[in-house]
């Protein structure tokens, strides 16, 4: 049976992808702790990080890299941050989000993002991945 993120992988589900090569992808947390919050999510159904492939947890960490130095880009962050969890979903992903500071690494800040937000955090991650020269997998 397909995952949440497998169906919106496959575009079953909407999705508002920023990222996408033939490993993973990256799309906007619909509940964002942060403005650009973002989860990298390998193609490969795979339940928790202790499981996956140990070249594609070394994939996924490098998109995470880019993803995360693109969130400081766009929202002038001193830091990015990234939480591995996988309690909401049966697939691994990865969270990257800018922050200002270590109370901001918890889920209960999140909130639900309207249309609108989602597509403008992902404008604004697009525009710092090009800048940043991964224009091939962010269009």
């Amino acid at each position: 049976m397909s995952t949440l993120f497998t169906k919106i992988i496959e575009g079953e589900l909407p999705g508002n992808f920023v990222w996408k090569d033939d490993q993973c992808v990256v799309f906007a947390s619909i509940d964002p702790i942060t403005p650009g919050h973002m989860l990298v999510v390998p193609r490969l159904e795979v339940a928790k990080f202790t499981d996956a492939p140990d070249d594609l947890l070394g994939h996924l960490m490098v998109v995470a890299k880019a993803v995360g130095r693109a969130g400081e880009l766009a929202y002038d962050a001193p830091r990015a941050v990234m939480i591995i969890a996988g309690f909401d979903v049966d697939h691994l992903h990865l969270h990257v989000l800018p922050a200002w500071g270590q109370d901001q690494m918890t889920f209960a800040r999140a909130q639900r993002a309207t249309p609108e937000q989602l597509a403008d955090s992902c404008a604004k991650i697009r525009a710092a991945l090009r800048e940043l020269g991964y224009a091939q997998v962010s269009d």
